[in-house]
């Protein structure tokens, strides 16, 4: 017999469910952000251990494939390192010169309109009070993410370890689990989630790198400083579809103009990003990843909101792959496809593989053609 429940009350369990969950997300961040990250590492990972396992024991693969993302990763972290150590230490001279900014459009502003000029003790003590209260935010911010990062960088290479080692025994269990009727399904959805992540992260990587080269040449061009930092900057908050570039284009914006009092170089500055994000949009991810996601600008904002208040800059970078794979699932699932709709793209349905994904499914092909040799159990 079914039981049917009015609709408020279906609604008032939804609305329960969702704090419930979002409690429980909040409360075990510390296991479940290494987690996930873990997972997305070793799906990341995965083609090249099983590539290297034709010709190594499994086990000194997967150490291999870790060694090298651990040196990639930490050359990556270096450079950025020091330019924004280089970058704080100018922040002082930064201030001065944008007091003297201000100063300057007041002083505009009075000759060509009568608008009457703040105070400057006014000023710098409003200033200073925004500044203080910023720096107090991103200090505390700045302790958690280095807090979290330790046991990030403690734990992840572990659980990826783990998870490449014992994937073919996961796979069992999960076969276990399941009835029979359903395996099938059950599998095709999650190879399904499999590469949909495999493909964003190695897709999106080769963009922002090349997104990151454009900014930086474009910004050594116009001879900003910091072109590595504000170039990086810029290209992994592409991340955000379409205004991600855009947002990052304000920062070196705003200090090119402080630093040389020129709008024209500062509109310059802005031109070069938006050129870039052309370039991005129209050419650059449709070569390389195509349809890799699918998931619309609106929904990708909101995902990226949402991860922040729960976990903070690591809810923000897991947030996409996170609703990326929820697509997934609801996809496959006949009852909450709707929601799988308003999650996509306009244009997903015409969008075609791109260029980087057509070489990962050729490379999965000819490694499923010649069996890997497993390791004696």
């Amino acid at each position: 017999m079914e039981l049917k429940l009015p609709d408020y009350l279906k609604y008032t369990i939804i609305l329960l469910g969702l704090i419930l969950l979002l409690y429980l997300l909040q409360m075990f961040q510390s296991f479940l952000v290494p987690i996930l990250f873990s997972m997305l590492f070793a799906l990341l990972l995965l083609p090249i251990s099983e590539r290297l396992e034709r010709k190594m024991p499994r086990s000194l693969a997967i150490i291999t494939s870790l060694i090298f993302i651990v040196l990639v990763l930490g050359l990556l972290i270096y450079l950025l390192s020091m330019q924004i150590a280089s970058f704080s230490e100018e922040m002082k001279n930064i201030s001065d010169k944008l007091l003297v900014f201000v100063n300057k459009i007041q002083q505009f502003l009075f000759q060509k309109f009568g608008i009457q000029p703040t105070s400057k003790n006014e000023l710098l003590s409003k200033n200073l009070t925004a500044l203080q209260e910023t720096g107090t935010r991103f200090l505390g911010s700045t302790i958690s993410v280095t807090t979290g990062a330790l046991s990030v960088i403690t734990l992840v290479p572990i659980y990826i370890f783990c998870m490449l080692y014992y994937r073919d025994h996961f796979r069992r269990f999960i076969f276990q689990c399941i009835s029979r009727d359903k395996r099938d399904a059950f599998m095709t959805t999650m190879d399904n989630i499999q590469k949909v992540v495999e493909s964003y992260i190695s897709g999106l990587m080769i963009v922002i790198v090349i997104v990151a080269i454009l900014n930086t040449v474009g910004l050594m061009i116009m001879g900003v400083p910091y072109a590595i930092f504000f170039g990086a900057f810029a290209a992994v908050l592409t991340i955000i579809p379409y205004i991600g570039i855009l947002i990052g284009a304000l920062l070196p914006a705003m200090y090119t103009l402080i630093q040389t009092g020129s709008l024209l170089n500062a509109v310059i500055v802005i031109g070069i990003f938006t050129f870039v994000q052309f370039l991005e949009g129209n050419f650059i991810t449709p070569n390389i990843t195509g349809s890799k996601v699918s998931i619309n600008p609106f929904a990708a904002i909101l995902a990226l909101i949402i991860g922040g208040e729960i976990w903070g800059a690591a809810g923000m970078i897991l947030s996409i792959p996170v609703i990326a794979m929820l697509k997934v699932v609801f996809d496959a699932y006949e009852p909450l496809r709707p929601i799988g709709f308003v999650l996509g793209d306009t244009n997903q349905r015409n969008a075609e593989p791109g260029f980087f994904n057509k070489l990962i499914n050729r490379f999965k092909k000819k490694v499923k053609e010649q069996p890997s040799e497993q390791e004696p159990k």
